[in-house]
């Protein structure tokens, strides 16, 4: 592969109406095209879902019902947007959701994509990697390297600080070949980013919920990094660890 300063990409980020990707609706989209210095074009639109927006959804990104009224359809801007991403490399935070948002809606409405074949590059798991923020989150992240806020939680904003963002992660590699060899393997985590353990160390976590949330469907790094835990309390003779939950109250 060429060297990632030769090398343009497309990041992609939606808005939806929850955190379903079969059963909810795109009610944003946005794309840019962009390298290492300069972003090409740029693509957004809201788009009308045809159904309510929960009050919960828009507590996130404040994109109202009346917003969208009067918007697009998600079927007839579908193409171009399939198009605009065209056989690049996809960028995004937790990229494959989005790829598979859009994807689902393409195969919804019968319009031919080859979607799910695009190479991703996904700058969560590229920020578990580099280890060095306390939190991953694209706003957590956009603090730890000093990226000017866009507008939090709204699609083209989200784009915007996902590309610098990336470029910050892109500093210690010269091809895009060497991610895509170290993201090959699982991520082993140190703190727990999700659940009533979200921010605690795995070596703090009692036994029993470990137990647990590793047979659950979460991501490869994280189910990883929890049966690496289990492993290293059984090999240690530590299987009493972390059993009482109330032992550090």
């Amino acid at each position: 592969m060429p060297l990632i300063e030769k090398q343009r990409f497309i990041c992609l980020d939606c808005e939806l109406t929850g955190l379903d990707a079969v059963q909810d609706r795109i009610i944003e989209v946005a794309a840019a095209e962009f390298d290492m210095a300069s972003i090409y074009s740029e693509y957004e639109s809201l788009v009308d879902p045809e159904c309510e927006i929960p009050e919960s959804s828009i507590a996130i990104h404040h994109i109202t019902h009346d917003m969208v009224q009067g918007m697009p359809k998600i079927q007839d801007i579908l193409p171009e947007v399939i198009n605009l991403l065209g056989n690049h490399i996809i960028i995004g935070h937790g990229v494959k959701f989005d790829i598979e948002v859009i994807a689902n809606a393409a195969d919804r409405f019968g319009i031919p994509h080859t979607l799910r074949n695009n190479l991703t590059l996904d700058t969560l798991r590229m920020a578990r990697l580099y280890g060095e923020s306390p939190v991953n989150s694209l706003a957590q992240l956009r603090k730890h390297f000093n990226i000017e806020s866009e507008g939090a939680h709204r699609a083209m904003g989200d784009v915007i600080v996902n590309i610098e963002v990336f470029r910050y992660l892109c500093k210690h590699y010269k091809t895009t070949e060497q991610i895509f060899d170290v993201l090959s393997r699982p991520i082993q985590m140190k703190i727990m980013p999700l659940g009533p353990h979200k921010g605690r160390a795995l070596k703090d976590i009692p036994l029993e919920y470990l137990r647990w949330a590793a047979n659950k469907d979460f991501d490869q790094d994280l189910l990883f990094s929890l049966r690496t835990e289990l492993k290293k309390r059984k090999k240690g003779g530590l299987f009493s660890q972390s059993t009482n939950p109330f032992q550090d109250l």
